[in-house]
């Protein structure tokens, strides 16, 4: 008889991993290094000690130590919300009618409202131990923002946060959160940077990118003594850090012996997505099992579909180290979407090379598709789900339905990365049928690609 399975499955305090997960030292193909823009020659620790922190920088070149000891203090702060919960969709699936079976691994249970805190808190912890007065940082979607501006108060550090202009007026509660927990927040693009002023002159009316909020964060941390640069996505060393989502949720899975036929994540630069998947696909790189995993991103912003695997600038002002990842091109500024945690123009190395060798699929969707989803679950799970992670509900859903059809009892994993509280105003424009679907065409993509640098590989 099968065991049955209850709503929620909880780890113990005990269970929280005490290691983050390397997928690189499983990989065949290693991630292509980032390389100086100017020489084309792969960044060396010494190189990018000037803009991140140097413990941070020794994991963000590490390809073999396949798992990083988790220090004891963000053991102990991760104990404020974590383990997080994996929980039966049951719900969801009556209303559905499907065979299969629905779990999903929520990280929305801390102040910040997502996954986000798993890497604010261990980039935090580096910057202090390191003797930092501060840190500077971009955020979409404010959740990133928020997160950051938890982990700089514990550990008393100043941030300074450029948060995506049209974000930054969509969502102003997000942004009221950060300063709460003492940030200084400015929209981006902004006339309090070199790249800022000349993205403004260059385009007055921009609602701004991730690209381009990260271009100035960039230019204020090098510009402030004491102060270093932390992203909360696309880096190897984030998506090390999210990991403990994915080994959490093979550790709840394996109380009850279930084993995951679909993994899914929303993809933007990949720090939910690779945090959930790169343990499972770990296992696959090994030989121990196979999985079907899907990256879902965002119609407006399709750097997997329709991007180019080549290397690019990170950021809009061409001021960063260049990454090969599935790129947009730099220069590339998504529609104003309400997945503002998505509107990026590249991909994780990590994942693009993943991806490149087939390791999982990808797919675009709409944005009012994405909210159909988003309001369903909502009306049946009973959480408010935030747009980016909606995403993943949306491929959910329709993967659910297809076992609808065929009778298969597939067991499906995604990953809810928080909740969609400080996103009223979409949901809003959703429910007046005012939300607009803004898919980039074929030529503006193309003219884009157009200008990727010229690198030899």
């Amino acid at each position: 008889m099968e065991k049955k399975v209850p709503y929620k499955i909880y780890l113990s305090e005990n269970e929280i991993p005490t290691q983050w997960y390397n997928v690189r030292a499983d990989m065949k193909n290693k991630p292509a290094p980032l390389i100086n823009p100017g020489t084309h020659q792969p960044l060396t620790k010494e190189d990018l000690d000037p803009i991140f922190c140097s413990e941070l920088n020794a994991q963000e070149l590490d390809n073999e130590t396949r798992f990083f000891d988790i220090p004891e203090e963000i053991q102990e702060f991760y104990k404020m919300y974590r383990p997080s919960p994996l929980v039966r969709a049951y719900f969801l699936e009556k209303a559905l009618g499907t065979p299969a079976k629905i779990y999903y691994k929520f990280e929305g249970n801390n102040t910040s409202g997502s996954h986000k805190l798993n890497s604010a808190i261990a980039q935090a912890y580096y910057a202090k131990k390191q003797g930092l007065k501060g840190v500077t940082t971009e955020t979409g979607a404010g959740q990133w923002g928020t997160a950051l501006s938890m982990a700089c108060s514990y550990f008393d550090l100043d941030l300074k946060v450029y948060m995506v202009k049209c974000s930054y007026e969509q969502k102003p509660f997000r942004r009221e959160v950060m300063r709460t927990y003492g940030a200084d927040v400015t929209p981006s693009p902004s006339n309090t940077t070199q790249v800022g002023r000349k993205i403004l002159s260059e385009h007055p009316e921009s609602t701004g990118s991730l690209g381009c909020a990260i271009s100035e964060a960039v230019e204020a941390a090098v510009t402030n003594e004491g102060y270093r640069y932390v992203l909360g996505s696309v880096l190897n060393q984030v998506l090390l850090h999210q990991t403990i989502i994915g080994q959490e949720a093979q550790a709840a899975l394996r109380k009850y012996d279930i084993k995951p036929d679909i993994i899914i994540g929303c993809a933007g630069g990949g720090s939910n997505l690779g945090g959930l998947a790169t343990p499972f696909i770990g296992e696959m790189l090994r030989g121990e099992a196979d999985y079907k995993i899907i990256a879902v991103e965002p119609a407006s912003c399709p750097s997997f579909t329709r991007g180019k695997f080549a290397y690019d600038f990170a950021d809009t002002g061409m001021i960063c180290p260049l990454a090969k990842m599935y790129t947009l091109g730099s220069q590339f500024i998504p529609s104003a979407n309400h997945a503002g945690g998505l509107r990026y123009h590249g991909m994780s190395p990590i994942l693009s090379q993943l991806y490149a060798d087939g390791l999982f699929e990808a797919r675009s969707v709409e944005q009012t598709a994405v909210f159909d989803a988003a309001v369903q679950f909502a009306r049946v799970e009973g959480i408010l789900p935030a747009p980016e992670s909606s995403h993943a509900i949306r491929a959910a859903i329709d993967e659910a339905l297809k076992c609808k059809e065929t009778g298969e009892e597939k067991t499906i994993l995604f990953g809810l990365t928080g909740t969609g509280y400080f996103d009223l105003k979409a949901y809003e424009q959703y429910n007046n049928g005012t939300m607009d679907d803004i898919i980039p065409s074929d030529d503006l993509i193309a003219s884009y690609l157009e200008k990727l640098p010229k690198v030899e590989e």
